[in-house]
């Protein structure tokens, strides 16, 4: 207590008086107590002049401060407009009777004003000793501690006896990068798509100290926000470089900051209204130039489906690249530049000098037309923009696979694009490409035959674009089972023996491994009798090719075995629901619809998996593929509707099973795990681990027929994007958006690789949904990843260690 402030006693009128409340005050201003004299000991009590803080604690804050706290409080610390002066008369008698454990509360609550609570509690702490520093208050010799609870014993007390005014230094502008440890050039990491990182500074002993420390939004990159945020940005020589909004735009972001360095938005005019996905898409391809080490290159396909070359160090176009930096992929198809629906939601990928472009289209449901563009693959000088070939996906006359296209369907049938990311092998000079059905998804009548290359995988040079081989994971596609993600290259060793593999994840939950330079299969692969189509028109293939290893990772079978089963009631109420739908294998053919008897077929996995367009990750270092899967079943059926389409038939959900309806008192008609984990050996082909992803939703929790109820850890049902580095697995909860109705969750985790381990978990402000990276600058490794919600506009995070 201020005994001078509390009687107001003057030296002039009461000398007296005055020297006896120094006598009194001096003992307790001047001694400096020791920690075992504090409140514990009952005797003198901790306060700000106590030597509480060491110089070394308050130095480590004051780039910290510098960064987060003085575009508010000031540079010099003595307040602005945005904040209050953090030394002082003001800030003084706002806490003298107050503790320490109260200003280190209030520091880590409001600070950064952006980003409250982004620090761990040691920096907070060093920030409270900055802050005692500046207002004179003396440092001793053990640092302030982080703990709240040892805070509060520690009064701030009387103010320090020299006002010395914080001497103003010049503003840091910017972290200088002294080294940069690890980069993520490519979409997936590497060519091979393995998404796999070396960086070990995140391991597990540090990973539960992960925290936000900057967000980067895309509220306003279109005309409204968008939610269902996928990009993935590359990092090169300390620049992150991503997509954004439904007009696509590119941006150059600061790696250590999230500063927004430069942005480019193409209007595409009249295009637009024709481009199949209006969104984000996945990201961009970087490309090193090699002739003007100044001028490196960031090329993404548009909405409507141009390629556009911009320079990395202004966002640019390359004017020397096609046509102002632009090139119309839809001419070069020979298309109608405006009105054809094709475009690509993927990055290109950039293979020696040619560029390579897949293809995307609207969903192939109900298609208006048994007509439609074919999904050719390009390819172009990165240099000039001239084309260098094409890839015809259905085979024209004459060329390879030609013949299995019945009816001279290959005039007139389409799709067959390569919609998701691709995978290279530079040093064989090859690209591997996961193409996708042809038209339509679910009916096949008006393309009879096994439907070359649909549904292959396809390796190409990718010089010239010619064919080396190919592999049809499914012959005469009718389930919309697209390979939906970009194969992963892999050098493993089965009994003895070294091969360079290739890994394709499916939908229905196989893993194919095949030699990526012959495409034989690894293991295996049997070609078994599947059902036959009972639908007029419709010829199905008598048999389907069924991996001997590994195992599936997903269910393949719907029966009443895998009917929930929480309750007795639940499960009568599962088996009445599905007596209604045909049931059976993976490759049952769809139904007519014909209610009430007949309401279509249920399907497991789903159209949307099983796996999907996240795919899987791989350990180079123990060959271990990590793959996210869905177990969803949805109902499909089929229906003559000539005023929808000139097919014979098209395809509606008939009922969403999966998440949230459909399913007995609204849940899903499936047992759980719902969303999982799976871990493989390549070198063996066998299952290492297996976990559910994630808790029970709360709207599972939380649903009356489960009162009473203890639910397992269920996994939530979503497309998950997996990172892989030297010590670490993470994994999110997937953005519960479109892929799943009632999935996704805001749950980050670090996972052990050899067991699925959780290590620990990160909350983020709002659910994953883009696949993350991880890059290293000045020695400290980020994890950046896009994260939405149907609440939540699309933005970009970054986790690090403080």
């Amino acid at each position: 207590m201020n005994l001078f402030n509390r009687k107001r006693i003057n030296f002039r009128r009461d000398p007296i008086r005055f020297f006896a409340a120094l006598l009194l005050v001096i003992p307790v201003a001047c001694k400096k107590p020791t920690r075992e004299e504090g409140a514990s000991s009952g005797s003198v009590r901790l306060n700000a002049l106590s030597g509480i803080y060491t110089t070394q604690q308050a130095d480590e804050a004051e780039g910290v401060y510098t960064s987060a706290c003085a575009s508010c409080h000031g540079q010099d610390a003595r307040g602005s407009e945005g904040g209050s002066p953090l030394l002082g008369s003001v800030f003084q008698s706002r806490w003298q009777d107050k503790s320490i454990g109260a200003l280190f509360d209030v520091t880590k609550n409001t600070m950064p004003k952006n980003n409250p609570a982004s620090l761990d509690d040691k920096a907070y702490a060093s920030l409270v000793a900055f802050m005692l520093r500046i207002n004179n208050y003396p440092s001793g010799d053990k640092p302030l501690a982080s703990d709240k609870k040892d805070l509060e014993e520690i009064l701030f007390g009387p103010p320090a006896p020299k006002r010395v005014p914080y001497k103003f230094t010049p503003r840091n502008t910017g972290e200088a990068i002294t080294s940069i440890e690890g980069e993520w050039t490519q979409h997936r990491g590497d060519y091979a798509s393995t998404n796999y990182s070396p960086l070990d500074q995140i391991n597990r002993d540090n990973a539960k100290q992960l925290k936000i420390v900057w967000r980067w939004k895309t509220d306003n990159f279109g005309p409204t926000a968008e939610f269902n945020y996928e990009a993935t940005p590359l990092m090169v020589k300390g620049i992150l470089y991503t997509t954004a909004g439904s007009r696509r735009a590119v941006a150059a972001i600061n790696a250590i900051t999230g500063e927004t360095l430069w942005t480019y938005r193409l209007d595409e005019g009249e295009r637009t209204a024709y481009a199949p996905r209006q969104n984000a898409g996945r990201g961009v391809a970087y490309w090193r130039n090699d002739k003007d080490k100044d001028h490196d290159r960031i090329l993404y396909v548009t909405p409507a489906y141009q390629l556009v070359a911009l320079d990395a160090a202004n966002g640019r176009p390359v004017t020397g690249f096609g046509v102002d930096g632009i090139v119309d992929l839809r001419r070069g198809l020979n298309l109608d530049p405006v009105k054809s629906v094709i475009g690509s939601t993927s990055p290109p990928i950039i293979v020696g000098d040619v560029v390579i472009i897949g293809s995307c289209f609207p969903p192939g449901l109900a298609p208006p037309s048994r007509k439609e563009v074919r999904g050719d693959v390009s390819g172009y000088d990165v240099y000039t923009g001239k084309k260098r070939w094409i890839f015809h996906s259905i085979p024209q006359e004459g060329e390879y696979g030609n013949e299995t296209w019945g009816k001279e369907s290959w005039k007139y049938s389409g799709n067959v694009g390569s919609w998701p990311p691709l995978s290279a092998d530079p040093e064989l000079g090859y690209v591997y490409l996961p193409m996708e059905a042809a038209t339509g998804d679910f009916y096949g009548g008006h393309r009879p035959g096994d439907n070359l290359f649909s549904q292959s995988l396809v390796c190409l040079e990718a010089k010239t674009g010619k064919r080396v081989w190919h592999y049809q994971i499914i012959h005469h596609d009718i389930w919309d089972y697209d390979l939906p993600a970009p194969p992963v290259l892999a050098n493993i060793v089965v009994e003895g023996k070294a091969i360079r593999a290739v890994a394709q994840v499916t939908k229905q939950g196989f893993v194919f491994v095949l030699d990526r330079i012959t495409g034989k299969p690894v293991w295996p692969v049997e070609e078994r009798p599947v059902p036959a189509s009972d639908v007029p028109g419709e010829k199905t293939s008598p048999t389907q090719p069924f991996p001997t290893k590994p195992a599936p990772f997903e269910r393949q079978v719907i029966n009443e075995e895998v009917l929930i089963d929480f309750t007795p009631e639940l499960k009568q109420e599962a088996i009445k629901i599905a007596s209604k739908f045909k049931m059976g294998s993976v490759y049952t053919p769809i139904a007519v619809y014909n209610p009430p008897q007949m309401l279509g077929t249920l399907m497991l996995p789903c159209p949307t998996g099983g796996a999907n367009w996240q795919g899987a990750v791989l350990d180079p270092g123990t060959n271990f593929l990590y793959v996210s899967s869905t177990t969803m079943i949805e109902a499909m059926a089929l229906f003559a509707e000539p005023d929808v389409s000139d097919m014979d038939y098209v395809a509606w959900w008939t009922g969403g099973f999966g998440t949230g309806q459909g399913g007995p008192s609204g849940l899903p008609l499936a047992k759980p795990p719902w969303g999982r984990i799976t871990a493989i050996n390549l070198n063996t082909g066998e299952h290492v681990w297996m976990m559910p992803n994630g808790d029970a939703p709360d709207w599972v929790k939380n649903n009356p027929a489960l009162k009473g109820i203890k639910l397992p850890r269920t996994g939530r049902p979503d497309r998950v994007g997996l990172l892989i580095t030297k010590t670490l697995l993470f994994a999110g909860e997937g953005a519960g958006l479109y892929g799943a109705v009632g999935g996704g969750g805001n749950m980050f985790r670090a996972h052990d690789k050899s067991t699925g381990e959780i290590l620990a978990e990160i909350q983020l402000p709002a659910n994953q949904s883009g696949v993350p990276m991880t890059y290293s600058i000045n020695g400290k490794q980020y994890i950046v990843l896009a994260i939405g919600a149907m609440d939540h506009p699309g933005e970009l995070v970054a986790l690090a260690v403080n």
